[in-house]
């Protein structure tokens, strides 16, 4: 088997396209395009990014669109990182960046972030099945991972990067003792946050991925100021007191030194310094496995059916307790239903239809916190819990329909900015009424069809007679459809 798939990396410093073949299950990057964007330049203090970065972005990924031609949708990932995350802007920002680019856009978190990140890493390693630590300094974050057999242990993402360090404390590419003693102090009150539990799990192996780590590495043994590649605690003393004695990095006489690296790497520096002092760190190797990579790797598991995202809605259900044969069946009901207002959806791989079967097996894990309104509650924890698998688009969308499935839709405000929404949320709300007995009752012969101005129901000739609780809250569900201007007509088939 051969196909080819691609992951583009919109990170705080550049932004990477990465193709790759897929050969018997394994990825072989054959192709790949870096463009120094240095996003996180434009990010005000306010946390607006300003004209000039963006357009740095969107010029960078119309050429990667130019590269992309011809790809199916379902064959390529585009992941944003801390820049974006943080941004007020980002929102208006990725309109343009997805019609750019040619294909959507997700904002990832921090941890998944980092669990790509380790994914990545991980199938570069020549020994995955020890235990390794993956630091991943960024331009805008650094992501931190305890990793075993291509499964992470620990996971974090601290507010730190080499774009927003250098900025912060090496502005205009000034060096002196100062700026170099304020950059390593903060990332050291920030690195103290997680160092305890890291030592605690302890690694048998230091790993730095990406930009940074590649860059010091490089400078180092191009130098003669360590040696195979790594970094050590002493090349880097090494090298930063090479830089104070230079005073401004554009002075720095050192080879390796490339010109897009050359305006971060005193903040890279700073926060890898810190982070050996912290980890009590004596050498790190490097890896070239990265995000993009990692984004690769997800993407063959979604293209061969393996979506993590399945694993991870199976861990919540049994964290969080669910009653998995009420959910299940109010899961049969609402995608039978949406088959119905849209065939396509009959496929088990329809993206719609994901969603709705994934909202109807976390819908009940708000009465883990209350009973009361905890359809709040469920769509509170799906909004901001870590969901591997899940970007922040995935878990707010999974958020929406949850919230929507119960109570007033009034609160949800112009229910037609829901847009593509709206179908699986009165398919999930007509579900969870048809098994509020909670009886076990399976999937009733009900057809529900659009009309022009919303949905029409169909229930068995004499149905809700037997059912007045049910025929009650089919009432309630359209005076609810009613307030939002919209129809649900509830009639009974004449019968044969």
């Amino acid at each position: 088997m051969q196909d080819v798939i691609a992951a583009v990396d919109l990170g705080s410093n550049s932004f990477r396209l990465q193709v790759g073949r897929i050969v018997n299950n394994q990825i072989y990057a054959f192709d790949g395009i870096k463009k120094p964007v240095r996003l996180a330049a434009g990010l005000s203090a306010d946390k607006w990014l300003d004209a000039d970065a963006q357009e740095r972005g969107i010029i960078a990924l119309r050429q990667f669109h130019e590269r992309l031609a011809g790809f199916a949708p379902e064959a390529v990932r585009a992941v944003a990182t801390n820049t974006l995350r943080v941004a007020k802007n980002a929102a208006s920002f990725l309109i343009r960046a997805e019609e750019a680019l040619g294909f959507p856009i997700e904002i990832i978190a921090g941890r998944e972030e980092a669990r790509l990140i380790y994914v990545g890493v991980a199938h570069t390693l020549p020994d995955p099945h020890r235990q390794q630590l993956i630091v991943d300094i960024g331009g805008g974050s650094t992501e931190f991972i305890i990793g075993k057999s291509f499964e992470p242990v620990l996971l974090d993402s601290l507010y730190m990067g080499c774009v927003s360090y250098s900025l912060r404390y090496f502005p205009g590419g000034k060096i002196d003792k100062r700026g170099f003693r304020e950059a390593e102090l903060a990332a050291r009150r920030e690195l103290q946050t997680i160092v305890h539990d890291y030592c605690e799990a302890g690694w048998e192996m230091a790993v730095g991925s990406s930009g940074t780590a590649r860059a010091l590495a490089d400078i180092l043994e191009e130098n003669g100021l360590a040696s195979s590649g790594d970094i050590t605690r002493d090349g880097l003393s090494r090298l930063r007191a090479a830089f104070l004695r230079a005073g401004h990095v554009e002075n720095a006489d050192l080879y390796g030194l490339r010109g897009d690296r050359m305006p971060v790497i005193p903040g890279g520096l700073a926060i890898m310094c810190a982070l050996f002092e912290e980890f009590a760190l004596e050498r790190m190797t490097f890896s070239e496995g990265a995000l993009r990579l990692g984004v690769l790797y997800d993407l063959l598991g979604r293209y061969h059916h393996r979506d993590l995202r399945d694993a991870t809605v199976e861990a919540f259900v049994v964290r969080y307790r669910v009653n998995i044969r009420q959910a299940r069946q109010v899961a049969d009901t609402a995608c039978n239903l949406l088959a119905q207002l849209d065939p396509a959806a009959a496929g088990e791989s329809n993206p719609g239809r994901r969603f709705l079967c994934w909202a109807a097996l976390l819908h009940e894990i708000g009465i883990s916190v209350a009973h009361a309104s905890y359809h709040k509650h469920s769509a509170y924890i799906l909004a901001n819990a870590d969901m591997p698998g899940f970007s922040r688009m995935d878990q707010a969308r999974l958020a929406r329909i949850v919230l929507a499935h119960r109570g007033k839709l009034e609160r949800l405000g112009n229910i037609d900015v829901i847009g593509a929404d709206l179908p699986l949320i009165v398919c999930l709300r007509l579900a969870v009424v048809i098994h509020r007995a909670r009886d076990n009752r399976g999937v009733p012969d009900i057809v529900l069809t659009r009309t022009k101005r919303g949905f029409l129901v169909e229930t068995p000739s004499g149905w809700l007679q037997k059912l007045p609780l049910t025929a009650a809250a089919f009432e309630d569900e359209r005076q609810q459809w009613q307030s939002v201007d919209r129809l649900l007509t509830v009639t009974a088939r004449a019968p044969c």
